[in-house]
């Protein structure tokens, strides 16, 4: 099979694969709709106070927050995924039969990420999208092509969503228990992707190193696409910050596997 062709049935089969879980699927959805409506009355709080807060208005806040919602398990901000399934294979020493086979570790696990991420786009993004619409005066955009940078934004995110995973995952060649971590993990996606709060709202040389880091891309970036906040040559930048990481990381994820490799081949013998 061309290697094209197998990378693509390795997608198709981490969608179909959670497509099976429907009874998840929908507790998922009821749970991000519900975080959905506790944060947009906590944005509304705090936007009554300070209308303009981060450089938002109310409207925009709202649409940060569903988009949030929308995005959480498609980035897998609270982790899961790939990450624990891979590492419990490195942990039983099946990856070893990973590493035999005539594919590329890091291709297999990426393309069966981006299907499972399709899945949670669809089955546990758009449903609390759409009834936050219903719900709250969100801001969202008329012109399609937004929605198409909006689109590119979100899978440049993807990738550096699974580029970061990817690392922790490979931690466990290294580490014994790697659920330590995997909760580090969580913590710094969720802060530092603006999952909590937009990273506009935080000030000074603080909010701004924090607009840099690779968790940016996974939440903060697309959200602020979708809002209009970058536009011509700005959402170049944008997307070009996005792309930049995903390749360093990628790389670095590259690098590390090839150190694993060595690691298992000398144990090995």
């Amino acid at each position: 099979m061309h290697a094209s062709r197998l990378y693509l049935a390795v997608a198709g089969g981490g969608f179909r694969r959670h497509v099976a879980y429907r009874a998840a699927t929908a507790a998922g959805v009821f749970t991000n709709t519900v975080f959905g409506f506790i944060l947009s009355y906590t944005f509304i709080a705090l936007w009554s106070e300070r209308p303009h807060l981060g450089g938002y208005d109310r409207a925009q806040a709202l649409t940060f927050v569903w988009t949030g919602q929308a995005l959480l398990a498609a980035m897998a901000l609270l982790g899961g995924g790939f990450q624990e399934e891979l590492q419990e294979r490195i942990r039983s020493g099946d990856v070893v039969v990973d590493l035999y086979r005539p594919v590329d570790l890091q291709l297999w696990w990426l393309a069966s990420d981006l299907g499972r991420a399709a899945f949670q786009l669809l089955g546990r993004g758009a449903v609390p999208m759409a009834v936050g619409a219903l719900a709250f005066p969100l801001a969202l955009p008329a012109d399609p092509l937004v929605w198409a940078a909006f689109a590119l934004s979100v899978a440049l995110g993807l990738l550096v969503g699974f580029a970061v995973r990817y690392l922790v995952a490979l931690s466990a060649f290294w580490l014994l228990d790697g659920a330590g971590v995997n909760m580090l993990s969580s913590l710094l996606c969720v802060f530092f992707s603006g999952q909590l709060l937009p990273l506009t709202v935080f000030p000074g040389g603080f909010g701004e190193v924090v607009r840099l880091l690779p968790w940016a891309a996974m939440l903060q970036v697309p959200a602020d696409v979708l809002l209009g906040e970058h536009r011509g040559a700005g959402l170049a930048a944008a997307l070009a910050f996005q792309g930049c990481w995903a390749v360093l990381l990628l790389a670095a994820g590259r690098a590390v596997q090839s150190a694993a490799t060595r690691k298992v081949v000398v144990q090995g013998g």
